[in-house]
């Protein structure tokens, strides 16, 4: 059975992530939606919100489970029984950054796999730092996320 991770921060997570994990799993027996600690990042949602914004995002996709992590990519694709991980590429712009982490993970375990999909194109732009971005000035982010979310951004702008 292959399975594959499929990580981020997803803060929060966007029609184009949901593009790529349905992608993905056309291709997976399962694939695990890693939602990463990454606390230096200063999130706008919690871990846990995070998680439960994706499981519910997602939950019309048989094949998939989400996690929360907060440990090294590898130990997890490890622990997970992973063939490697998927990544997303929206422009030639992530490739570098891309190929870095691949390059580094592939230097920790030689034996882990990165594949990279690309969104559709209308989803090629979307980033999460954009959305909450337009959605913490009050902009409408209706085209980008699931309503759930714009929901859940909603309340994170009338709580600040």
């Amino acid at each position: 059975m292959k399975r594959v991770v499929y990580p981020g921060t997803f803060d929060p997570i966007t029609n184009g992530h949901i593009d790529l994990v349905q992608r993905a799993a056309k291709l997976f027996d399962t694939v695990i939606v890693a939602v990463a600690s990454s606390r230096s990042k200063q999130p706008l949602f919690s871990l846990d919100e995070r998680v439960d914004l994706c499981q519910s995002t997602l939950s019309h996709i048989e094949n998939i489970e989400v996690c929360g992590f907060d440990c090294l990519l590898k130990d997890l694709v490890e622990q997970k029984g992973a063939y490697g991980v998927v990544r997303g590429l929206r422009a030639v712009s992530d490739f570098e950054y891309e190929f870095q982490l691949a390059n580094m993970n592939r230097a920790l375990d030689p034996s882990m796999e990165s594949l990279f999909l690309t969104p559709a194109e209308h989803l090629s732009y979307i980033s999460s730092s954009l959305v909450r971005e337009i959605a913490m000035l009050g902009g409408d982010v209706s085209k980008f996320v699931p309503l759930k979310v714009e929901q859940a951004l909603a309340d994170k702008k009338k709580a600040k």
